[in-house]
């Protein structure tokens, strides 16, 4: 059974910082490119980061150099670091696995107080 499990959402005020982790299971992770995705009130889900299996990172432009993703193919995880928290970045952030098929995780509320 393929499993991913977000978790690190919370509350924060603008200017922070919040660590999301994503943990999956059954899956070969290191055949999978993982990404991060948000999905605010109302809005449609998009993209913020991308890695592939052989590490190239990729960023929409609103979090770019403000966001990093990275993953840990030893432990099975991704994980996205997020600094410089703007109220606009609030969202349910969402796990993904991406290979010949697309797997999600139930998402992780990210909210920033201005």
């Amino acid at each position: 059974q393929v499993q991913l499990r977000e978790s690190g959402g919370g509350l924060v005020q603008a200017g922070g910082s919040l660590r999301l982790s994503c943990a999956t299971s059954g899956i070969i992770f290191r055949v999978y490119a993982m990404s991060w995705y948000r999905q605010a009130s109302g809005k449609e889900r998009e993209m913020v980061a991308s890695v592939t299996t052989g590490g190239i990172t990729n960023y929409s432009e609103d979090v770019e150099g403000r966001f990093t993703i990275s993953r840990d193919n030893a432990k099975n995880m991704v994980f996205l670091q997020m600094n410089s928290l703007r109220p606009e970045d609030s969202a349910v952030y969402y796990c993904a696995a991406t290979s010949y098929t697309i797997f999600w995780g139930q998402g992780t509320q990210v909210t920033v107080s201005s």
